[in-house]
């Protein structure tokens, strides 16, 4: 908590105290320095991640050394764009270089998930999600172990599965999803390979960073991995895999409490929640011309306190959405220049570490450790305390994000509010027949094809019309989590709309996506900083989940449908039921 406390007063007192951001990264090629500035903010690229993934040729001194002799002829200026890319020819290679060739020796071709799908068509569309994992899957070469200075890719010694498109590396959370997949396609070795890199990681970071680029090295994602290594006790029974992963899921566990926690006080008691919080106050390596353009008019410590938001923005996996703008009025409402993801108290984080809190005391239990039960128990219970106490909105019977500036709830829908049903973090059934009820009349189900991640069309691409897979995955299984027959209704409804969704894209485009348009059939999402990635790890995956668990009944026609359009808008959100 000292190091939290210091980063509050120091934020709050720039640039009058001039606290010293670390950098990204300690690469003065990939993550800072004037090498950097001038190739990004030469656009030499459509997009800036294209530069920070080549690999160098030669050493990074040799390459510094080689940048300063042209840069040192006119003192102060930048090179023109013809020199800089005779630069790059010259010092680097094209993204892509630090794979080898792996086709992963654990597929076949008639996983048992598959023979639950009756729709013929979705039965053969299965099928090809399946042969998808062969086309994701990469190894990092053994180059990058033994020159790790070459390289931006943090080396992992099993293959992965990566996303698709612009995104050549692991990421965090979208590797949840994808290791359900996995385990459903019955590549138990690759999803078990994949949980032993995040292993390692925390052993070598102390946590997950948000992705496997060493500028992803100062910042995580939604901390999954106790839920990861849960997917992988289930389906294999594994003790001794768990005992030996339990003691680094408790490391994890302790990063997020002494690095992303705040104590709030309602009613004179003190409550421990988690939030996102990244002090890195220079533009993402990534993204860079997007954050140094974004933060131009601004003071000296309103930029670097504007970069450490956008990086605590990513590592919420919300990048970015006007769930994270606070305006200077201290609402819930403004622009990406107005992010201040860190001051504010998320639902499904705290949600997703009282899932873990619980999962962690049941490995304990599993392995006859009652010191870590006793433990783990204890964090849960006050969890669930806390998060009844500081994110329960008894007026509008749902869980909503604390904003630390105003101490008061965003009352915005976000499918996130839901989060507590899904981790089953709440101490009184009503709580989830509330939520139910909240969630009907939100308005967010008169979408025909999912539901979106939020009701603001704001540009941002975690936001309307854009719906994402886990936040549906999310929600269904929560729904189905609810011993109420609407609840499991409402799930499978919203599971055939999704799978449908995703099925017309592949059939317009034999393309998934990493989100969709809630607002047309199988359209493909928008908006944000990047153009819509083809691939998609996470897409892949939660589609298999939902074909495995009601493969039965969905139907790739709308026939199979329970959802009308017209009639929802005609009789108001409580009659999406028809």
């Amino acid at each position: 908590m000292h190091h939290l406390v210091f980063w509050t007063i120091c934020l709050a007192f720039q640039p009058v105290l001039r606290c010293a951001y670390p950098p990204p990264c300690d690469s003065e090629i990939y993550c800072t320095g004037e090498l950097l500035r001038q190739m990004q903010m030469a656009k030499l690229f459509d997009d800036d991640k294209y530069f920070v993934d080549m690999k160098l040729k030669a050493a990074p001194d040799e390459v510094l050394a080689a940048f300063h002799n042209l840069t040192s002829v006119s003192p102060g200026s930048s090179l023109k764009p013809s020199e800089l890319k005779e630069f790059l020819k010259t010092f680097f290679e094209e993204p892509g270089q630090e794979f080898e060739k792996w086709t992963p020796n654990d597929w076949h071709d008639k996983p048992y998930f598959l023979s639950k799908v009756s729709d013929t068509k979705l039965h053969s569309w299965a099928e090809k999600l399946h042969h998808l994992w062969k086309s994701l899957g990469r190894k990092i070469s053994a180059d990058v172990r033994d020159h790790p200075e070459l390289y931006s890719q943090i080396y992992s010694p099993h293959p992965v599965i990566v996303p698709g498109g612009r995104f050549r590396e692991f990421y965090y959370w979208d590797s949840y999803w994808v290791i359900n997949g996995l385990l459903l396609s019955e590549m138990r070795d690759t999803a078990r390979g994949m949980i032993q890199n995040f292993l390692g990681l925390v052993e070598r970071y102390g946590f997950v960073p948000n992705g496997g680029r060493v500028y992803y090295e100062r910042r995580s994602q939604p901390p999954f991995l106790t839920l990861m290594v849960e997917s992988y006790y289930q389906a294999t029974k594994d003790e001794k895999f768990l005992r030996a992963a339990l003691p680094t899921l408790e490391k994890e566990y302790n990063f997020w409490m002494q690095n992303r926690s705040v104590a709030l006080s309602v009613n004179g008691t003190q409550h421990l929640l988690n939030r996102y919080s990244v002090q890195v106050g220079q533009p993402r390596p990534e993204s860079y011309t997007d954050d140094l353009e974004l933060a131009e008019g601004l003071m000296e410590g309103a930029q670097e306190r504007l970069w450490a938001e956008l990086k605590a923005g990513a590592e919420s996996g919300w990048d970015f959405s006007s769930r994270w703008f606070v305006d200077h009025h201290g609402n819930n409402s403004g622009t990406l220049k107005d992010t201040r993801t860190s001051h504010i108290i998320p639902t499904d984080l705290n949600a997703l570490l009282c899932r873990n809190e619980r999962t962690l005391a049941s490995f304990h239990r599993i392995l006859g450790q009652s010191t870590g039960v006793e433990r783990f128990e204890l964090a849960h219970r006050a969890r669930l305390v806390a998060v009844e106490a500081v994110l329960w909105d008894s007026q509008m019977g749902v869980w909503l994000d604390h904003n630390l500036l105003t101490d008061s709830r965003h009352p915005t829908f976000y499918p996130s509010n839901l989060a507590p049903v899904w981790a089953q973090c709440y101490s009184q059934p009503s709580m989830g027949e509330r939520a139910l009820h909240y969630l009907q009349e939100s308005g967010a189900f008169k979408y025909p094809n999912g539901v979106p991640t939020s009701l603001e069309n704001s540009g941002q691409q975690w936001d309307l019309p854009n719906a994402w897979p886990p936040l549906q995955l999310m929600l269904i299984e929560g729904l189905w989590s609810l011993p109420i027959a609407e609840a499991k209704d409402l799930a499978f409804d919203l599971a055939q709309r999704w799978i449908r969704t995703n099925w017309l894209a592949y059939i317009k485009y034999e393309a998934m996506f990493e989100k969709y348009d809630v607002t047309g059939d199988g359209k493909p999402g928008g908006g944000g900083e990047y153009e819509v990635q083809l691939g998609f790890g996470w897409t892949n995956g939660v589609a298999l989940q939902l074909l495995d668990q009601f493969g039965d009944r969905l139907t790739s026609g709308s026939a199979g449908l329970t959802f009308d359009l017209g009639a929802a808008l005609l009789c108001g959100a409580l009659c999406v039921l028809l």
